[in-house]
């Protein structure tokens, strides 16, 4: 971490050396693929296992380099499989986060810095509870209670370097020709760089933190008694670049213990998580849309679990045409309406106006597919009911099924790149159901997802 404070140029000029090197590895691979077809690209070019080789090498240098580069990288691999090639978002995706935590000798002046007199209020743990690109974790004690909370502490000196270190990325991938031209690419990138912006903007994240907090207290139980909790947050000791928040203990959801509860538990854990989208989309209009599962806590009690909401710096606060347009997308798909869908893929920006018929088909297609585990009862796959009639979510593999029409859809021209607010979602609702399928649930999500539509219509 100590090379993010040390200045753009050394890091820049990195990137730029891996990015040559890659753009010279694509224009060779592009010529060798052009010279065995006997002149011709063939539409396999461009993913070559000479260049995933050459991705997997300059994804090691973002990962070398840490900090705004790995988390950059991460966003790249989340929202620019729409527009890059698909040998560098699969590499993207192996960036890990967790990284090695800034010694205490550099966390506690800056902490110090931050809160002033109020920091000696506080006994504070200087092992680190976590660490990732952007920021770090550390328990502390309020003395005068003795309530234990969370720091969430960003690294000193992130604010001066993350432009400068989201040009450099864009740049290599222009230098590497893995990044096309266009007025509408323009747009995707500078709402990634907002995107970014947001992840490092604590007062924004606390406000939204808050407003989430209220709408969970509001929400009344699901039948299944599994309730949501968002930390409360400290006030007294949040900064530009300090949240504090209640600590709370619990499991993710890949955690030994979760898959040792009761089927019952886990089914209801599950409906939770289904029922959280529903409300945020349909009810609340703010989407939390980072599907990592670090961002939701378990926590158990003796006959009933709670899902603790985390991390609110990727919530999405969604325009009122965005939303109608995409709810309705999903009451069309649950409806089988394919008209209604169409309207609502257009309206989205997942589709022109002029598309051809196989582009509609095929997109249309692709959405129903993924809404599958939403369809009435008598419209389930029989192969992926147990012997109650319930939808079994991890054994359906459906986001690979529902991959493979994907792919197939994204080789037709006729497909708009969608917007990124679209791409969000689209991840949040892939995070929503593999969530549910690690959990193993089983349950037919139809009415609960049905009763939020048949509310939101009456509502509107």
């Amino acid at each position: 971490m100590s090379s993010l404070r040390s200045g753009g140029l050394g890091r820049g000029l990195s990137m730029s050396l891996a990015g040559l090197r890659a753009g010279g590895a694509f224009a060779l691979d592009g010529a060798l693929t052009r010279l065995r077809a006997g002149g011709e690209q063939q539409p396999d070019a461009g993913d070559s296992e000479f260049l995933r080789r050459e991705a997997r090498r300059f994804v090691a240098e973002l990962g070398r380099l840490k900090g705004t580069y790995v988390k950059i990288g991460q966003m790249f691999a989340l929202l620019g499989e729409h527009f890059l090639p698909r040998a560098l978002t699969e590499a993207l995706q192996e960036l890990n986060a967790a990284t090695q935590p800034l010694p205490w000798s550099e966390i506690g002046p800056a902490l110090h810095t931050s809160l002033g007199a109020r920091l000696d209020e506080l006994d504070v743990e200087q092992e680190a509870l976590a660490a990732a690109s952007l920021a770090q974790v550390h328990r502390a004690t309020v003395r005068a209670t003795g309530e234990r909370i969370c720091l969430k502490v960003q690294y000193p000196g992130l604010r001066d370097v993350i432009d400068s270190d989201f040009d450099t990325v864009v740049r290599m991938l222009v230098l590497a020709r893995w990044l096309p031209a266009g007025r509408q690419l323009d747009d995707w990138l500078e709402a990634m760089r907002l995107h970014l912006h947001h992840e490092i903007d604590y007062d924004r994240e606390a406000r939204l933190g808050d407003a989430m907090a209220q709408h969970v207290q509001g929400a009344p139980a699901a039948a299944n008694a599994c309730r949501y909790h968002v930390p409360r947050r400290h006030p007294r000791y949040c900064a530009a670049d300090v949240l504090a928040l209640e600590y709370i203990e619990g499991h993710l959801v890949t955690d030994t213990a979760i898959g040792e509860l009761s089927q019952r538990r886990r089914n209801a854990l599950g409906r939770a998580m289904l029922d959280l989208f529903f409300r945020e989309l349909y009810a609340w209009g703010l989407l939390q849309t980072d599907p990592n599962f670090g961002n939701y806590l378990i926590r158990s009690g003796p006959r009933s679990d709670q899902l603790v909401l985390l991390d609110f710096g990727s919530t999405l606060e969604c325009e009122a045409a965005f939303l109608q347009h995409l709810g309705g997308a999903i009451a069309a798909g649950l409806e089988q309406d394919r008209t209604a869908l169409l309207a609502s893929l257009v309206g989205l920006g997942c589709l022109n106006a002029g598309s051809s018929a196989y582009a509609r088909d095929t997109f249309t297609d692709f959405c129903f597919a993924l809404l599958e585990p939403l369809r009435p009862p008598a419209q389930l796959p029989a192969e992926y009911l147990n012997a109650d009639g319930d939808y079994c979510w991890g054994r359906s593999q459906l986001l690979r099924r529902a991959g493979k029409r994907a792919a197939s859809s994204a080789a037709s021209l006729d497909f708009a790149t969608p917007s990124r607010d679209f791409a969000l979602i689209a991840r949040k609702l892939t995070g929503v159901f593999t969530f549910i399928a690690v959990l193993d649930a089983q349950f037919n999500g139809h009415d609960l997802a049905a009763g939020h539509i048949a509310r939101w219509r009456a509502a509107g």
